[in-house]
C-alpha cells in the first residue's frame, strides 16, 4: 500500500507536544487530513530491587482525572540516549539508579494520532542516587512483590497502558521460577 504525506501544517505548539495537520494521499488516490500529536519519545522502567520488589509511582494524571499507579516514566530530553533517560527518570521518580538497564523493547503509545515512541527497560541492581523531581510532580512511591505486580496486571488492575506493556515485556526476566 502506498501512502504519501503531502503537507504538514503546525496548528499548535506547546511545552509538552505540538499538534499538526497532515495531508495524506491514500492508496486509492484520495486525499485526507489527519491530526497528529507530535511528542518527544519517552521511556518507562520496570525497577526491581534485590528483594524482588517492583517500584511504582502513584500520581495524578490529567487525562484520566485520577490518580494512576504506574511504572516510572518520562520524556527523553533533546539528544538524550534512551538508556540514560531511563536512569535519569528512576533517579528523579524513585530516588534510585541501577547497575543494569536492560532493554525490553519499545512501542508507539497511540500510533493512530501520535508519533511518540516509548522505550521500555528493566532496571536491576538498584541503589540510592536521588535527583530532584520535576517541579510539577507530586509522586507517592509504592512497592510490591513481582508476583503481586504480575497478578495485578493479569487481573486488569493497572489502568496505564505503558505499565501493562512494560510488565508483560519484563515477564521473562522477572517471573518467579515455578518449583
Amino acid at each position: 500500500m502506498n501512502y504519501q504525506a503531502l503537507n504538514r501544517e503546525k496548528l499548535y505548539s506547546g511545552p509538552v507536544f505540538d499538534l499538526a495537520r497532515v495531508r495524506m494521499r491514500l492508496p486509492n488516490g484520495r486525499e485526507r487530513d489527519y491530526d497528529l500529536v507530535e511528542h518527544d519519545n519517552s521511556v518507562t522502567i520496570v525497577p526491581v530491587d534485590a528483594r524482588g520488589q517492583v517500584y511504582f509511582v502513584n500520581q495524578h494524571r490529567v487525562g484520566s482525572d485520577s490518580m494512576l499507579l504506574e511504572l516510572p516514566a518520562g520524556m527523553l530530553e533533546a539528544g538524550e540516549d534512551p538508556p540514560e533517560g531511563a536512569r535519569r527518570e528512576i533517579r528523579e521518580e524513585i530516588g534510585m539508579d541501577a547497575e543494569q538497564i536492560i532493554p525490553l523493547g519499545g512501542f508507539y503509545l497511540a500510533a493512530g494520532y501520535s508519533n511518540e515512541y516509548l522505550f521500555a527497560y528493566l532496571a536491576r541492581g538498584l541503589f540510592a542516587s536521588p535527583l530532584d523531581p520535576d517541579e510539577d510532580e507530586f509522586i507517592d512511591l509504592v512497592t510490591m512483590p513481582v508476583e503481586t505486580a504480575l497478578e495485578k496486571a493479569l487481573a486488569g488492575e493497572f489502568h496505564d497502558g505503558k505499565t501493562l506493556a512494560a510488565l508483560f515485556l519484563a515477564m521473562p526476566y522477572i517471573k518467579p521460577k515455578e518449583e
